[in-house]
């Protein structure tokens, strides 16, 4: 890569920490492929802080390739190198997720860059998918689901990862209880409407931790198997591309791999889809991971999993508004709080009611 090709990236880029050593892995890639480099066009794709970006590479005036070149937090990156170089091979599954081709570090150490094999533009978020698509999809999450259930390197998926279980529900109540106790109805910037929504907030987290037993028993009897999880498995991170060999899925930004059930992945994808197309996606999955003997709870059961999860949820992203309003005296923690809380009353079950399904049924 030429110097002046470096200087552009700098442009492309910004004042982001880590560019220049970026651009080194950029050059070192392009050698080996044997790229003699003419220009790079950046194109940002949509992500928070200016995170993620699609480099497009001509060669002697025409398209060379392209990379996902991705800025992570160090744990973060630490997290997705095993996973793509560990974890995902030893159970079998490297080719579900795209291949890190590089790594770049800043030298202060506020962040990593990562570089990766381009997964095109074959998100299901961004289509409407027929029926084979998704199937393919859900085989592909099965798949990995029923392959790490048990796995000896699930001790260190948690370390690096998270618990996505039913610590993380009551964990992250806990945090978010404390952390609303300690916003002070003294302070002059909060109005009285504020101060109820705190109070409203704190109620709820306050009946949800009385539940944390009931549910810890329905976890404990139907959630299944802990294994290897996406943790962030929206329809942005599902691909699905066409080969010569037939379709083929993928599993992109790994950033929330932990461990726990599997109806917490499930939970977040199914959201993605009208309630009335659900039971029919959750039949896919259910047939898919009775190939491996795995027995899926009835939708009552399931919707009491899925709601656990997306309240733990919930209950994480009051935290961190929470602090900000309190140490740092932020305007934006308010709003913030308000559309928690309307999370918490638009919440409908994911599954429709057994009496729902029923209905339908009886229908000509």
């Amino acid at each position: 890569m030429h110097k002046t090709t470096l200087e552009n990236l700098h442009l492309l880029l910004g004042d982001l920490p880590g560019v220049a050593q970026l651009g080194r892995v950029l050059t070192s890639l392009l050698t080996e492929r044997h790229v003699t480099l003419d220009s790079v066009h950046a194109e940002r794709l949509e992500s928070q802080h200016r995170r993620v970006y699609r480099l497009h590479f001509a060669s002697n005036g025409y398209t060379a390739g392209s990379f996902i070149v991705k800025r992570l937090e160090p744990t973060v990156a630490r997290r997705n190198q095993l996973l793509l170089q560990r974890w995902l091979p030893a159970g079998g599954l490297s080719e579900i997720a795209p291949e890190l081709l590089g790594v770049a570090a800043d030298p202060s150490g506020s962040c990593v860059w990562h570089v990766y094999d381009d997964a095109g533009d074959a998100a299901l978020a961004s289509q409407k998918p027929g029926l084979p698509k998704l199937q393919v999809a859900l085989e592909l999450i099965a798949r990995l689901h029923t392959s790490f259930a048990g796995h000896p390197l699930l001790p260190e998926c948690r370390l690096y990862g998270g618990d996505l279980g039913i610590n993380f529900f009551t964990t992250n109540v806990c945090d978010a209880i404390r952390c609303l106790q300690s916003i002070d109805a003294t302070q002059s910037e909060l109005s009285v409407e504020n101060i109820a929504l705190r109070d409203r907030l704190l109620s709820r987290l306050q009946s949800l931790l009385h539940e944390q037993p009931r549910r810890s028993e329905a976890f404990a009897e139907f959630a299944g198997a802990e294994t290897l999880l996406h943790g962030d498995l929206w329809t942005t991170n599902t691909f699905v591309i066409r080969t010569s060999t037939g379709l083929r899925a993928r599993l992109i930004d790994w950033d929330h791999a932990g461990v726990g059930p599997m109806s917490y992945d499930l939970s977040t994808f199914l959201l993605r889809f009208p309630p009335d197309q659900r039971l029919q996606l959750l039949e896919i999955y259910r047939e898919a991971v009775a190939e491996a003997g795995w027995q899926v709870p009835g939708e009552e059961v399931l919707n009491l999993l899925f709601e656990t999860a997306e309240y733990g949820r919930f209950a994480n992203r009051i935290i961190w508004p929470a602090i900000a309003l309190v140490h740092d005296r932020a305007e934006w923690p308010i709003q913030e709080l308000a559309e928690v809380e309307r999370w918490f009353q638009d919440w409908r079950p994911v599954l429709p009611a057994p009496e729902a399904v029923a209905e339908v049924e009886r229908l000509p």
